[in-house]
Parts: structure tokens; C-alpha cells; sequence
């Protein structure tokens, strides 16, 4: 008989405000992605085990604040949990950049198996600080990560997700250093915070999480979607996933301007465009990245010169970017 995985709970970096706590994640079996090892069977093997996941299923799971509040939820049939509720001077209980840590566990007596961590595991969302001057709201494919999202049949995509291991993958140049001073603002201390916005799955999580560490981005929320969601239909009245995600944010910090940084390739252009024809006096400025694209790129500029809501750049690098941001204050 197979000896089963242990069990292990992964949590989302989230978000919340002074008086709403609002955590995501996911329960799994703890199948041993390797982050190390770079070989080429090792990927492949860590890419099935990525997307080859065991759920664990309507199961309790238990929240510990640094206050010892316990809060409680219960996963899905997807494994994946959420819990909000409605508390007290949350700050209060966050470090100086703004990040509230807790503890996760199973609450619920059914659940026999081997834990790790003696069912234990980290979890933490960003309270944004008092000082932060505005928000950024990030796409990562072709925005910041080397993707290839425009390729034909999208294969270079897959190429890099199966064969490139996340330490290998290479940023667009200047990215980070751009985003370093996007997150200090124009005071230098402002924490401003960076949510990270893509249409991948949740099943890459911890891959673009490592990314951006070894990459020495600014620490902060990674917002994608399930995979039901990315073979799902949507009708034709429906948001993608990402404007979603990006109007949550407007609606859970109303006194907050944004930023939205994206690329001319996808759909960027036409989700940040509406959500600026919304919030008129929300975004401060639009930031898309030029991909090699002649055709798309011929589309985007035709959408720009006509937007006349907010400034939207078109950028061939982050040294553009930098340079219309210090005009405009945003940065020093």
C-alpha cells in the first residue's frame, strides 16, 4: 500500500484594511514541489505535481491572530478557503510595512492523516499603511516576467512554465527597480502597496512567488484565479478575472488613488481603460509595456490616442516609466 502525502495548508498573501480581515488559500496534499533543483525531469515532474493536486476537501480550518483571536472557515470542493470578518484595529497588530501574520491549522476531527509543521503553517495579508500615497496593481506576463504571451498558440508560455525553472526565468530590466520606487513614493517612505494581478492559476502560486523574491521585488499580494475558473466560459456580460480582482481593490480602499502597470499584448489595454472610465478620478496613470507585436501594438496605440480619461504611456522599457513617474510625483 502507497504511503499518503502529508497534509499542508498554503496560504495566499491577501489583503484587508483596519477593520476587515479577508484571507485566501488553499488545502492540499503536500506533494514536495522541489523550489531547488533545476534539471529538466525535476520540473517536469514539479509542473504535474503543480497541476496534478489533491484537495482536501470541506474541511475546518482554523485562523490564529497575533491577538490569539481564533477566526474559522471551511474549504471548498476545490480545497480552497476564504475568510472574512469584520474586527477591531487591525493595525494595531501589523509591522511597519504594513503585514499582519497569523497561523493556520485544521480545527476539523475527521482529518487522521500525518501533518506537517505539527499543523502549523504561515499565513500573513497586507494592511496598507497610513502613509501610502497611492496603490499599483501589476499584471506579471510580458509586464515584468519574459513570457512570451503574444507567441503563436501561446508556446512559448508553456515552455517556460514546464521547462524554466523560476530562479532561471529572467525580469524585464529595470522592472524591479521601477517598482522599488513606486513602493517608497515621493517621500521615499511611503509604503505604497503592489498588488500583483495576473490571469494565471492559483496553481503557480509559490513558482511566481519565488520570482519575485529572487528577483528582489517588492513584497506583495499575488492575486490569480482556479483553474475552473481559467476552462470556464465566461459570458459575454462577465469581468475577466483580473478586473475583478483590480475593482475589489478600488472597493476595499476608497480613499486610495491607483497605478496600473500592464502590457500592450493581451488584454490590459481594454480592462484598465474601463476600469478608468469608472473611476475616473482613481487612476492616476496607466503604464503599458510594448510587446513585438506589430498588429496588436497598431490596435493599442489606436486605443490610446483616443483615451482621453486618464494618461495612458506606452513604454519600451522602465527608465521611461521612471522618468514620467518623477515628473508626475508619484516617485523621487
Amino acid at each position: 500500500m502507497f504511503k499518503k502525502d502529508p497534509l499542508q495548508i498554503i496560504a495566499f498573501q491577501g489583503y484587508g484594511t483596519d477593520s476587515h480581515f479577508y484571507a485566501r488559500g488553499r488545502a492540499l496534499e503536500d506533494e514536495s514541489i522541489d523550489l531547488e533543483h533545476q534539471h529538466t525531469w525535476h520540473l517536469i515532474v514539479n509542473t504535474w505535481k503543480r497541476f496534478e493536486t489533491d484537495e482536501i476537501k470541506n474541511v475546518g480550518i482554523n485562523i490564529k491572530l497575533p491577538n490569539n483571536k481564533i477566526l474559522k472557515g471551511v474549504t471548498d470542493s476545490e480545497g480552497y478557503y476564504k475568510v472574512e470578518a469584520n474586527l477591531e484595529s487591525l493595525k494595531a497588530i501589523t509591522n511597519k510595512e504594513g503585514w499582519l501574520s497569523f497561523e493556520l491549522s485544521y480545527n476539523d476531527v475527521n482529518v487522521k492523516r500525518t501533518i506537517q509543521n505539527e499543523n502549523r503553517f504561515p499565513g500573513e495579508i497586507l494592511i496598507p499603511s497610513t502613509n501610502a500615497q497611492f496603490g499599483v496593481a501589476s499584471d506579471i506576463d510580458d509586464t515584468i516576467l519574459h513570457t512570451g504571451v503574444v507567441s503563436t498558440l501561446k508556446w512559448k508560455v508553456i515552455y517556460n512554465s514546464v521547462f524554466r525553472h523560476a530562479k532561471n526565468r529572467i525580469p524585464l530590466e529595470g522592472a524591479a527597480e521601477f517598482y522599488h520606487k513606486l513602493h517608497r513614493g515621493a517621500s521615499g517612505k511611503n509604503a505604497n502597496p503592489i498588488f500583483y494581478v495576473s490571469h494565471s492559476p492559483w496553481n503557480l502560486y509559490r513558482y511566481l512567488e519565488l520570482f519575485l523574491r529572487q528577483n528582489n521585488f517588492p513584497k506583495g499580494p499575488i492575486l490569480l484565479r482556479s483553474m475552473s475558473n481559467l476552462l470556464k466560459r465566461r459570458s459575454q456580460d462577465e469581468k475577466p478575472q483580473k478586473q475583478k480582482e483590480i475593482l475589489n481593490l478600488l472597493k476595499t480602499y476608497p480613499n486610495l488613488p491607483f497605478i496600473l502597470i500592464g502590457d500592450s499584448g493581451e488584454h490590459d489595454p481594454d480592462i484598465y481603460m474601463e476600469i478608468a472610465e469608472e473611476f475616473p478620478d482613481r487612476i492616476l496613470a496607466i503604464y503599458l509595456r510594448s510587446v513585438k507585436h506589430k498588429k496588436k501594438m497598431l490596435r493599442v496605440r489606436g486605443l490610446v490616442e483616443s483615451f482621453k480619461t486618464t494618461e495612458v504611456l506606452m513604454v519600451e522599457s522602465s527608465a521611461q516609466a521612471i522618468e514620467h513617474a518623477k515628473k508626475h510625483g508619484f516617485v523621487i
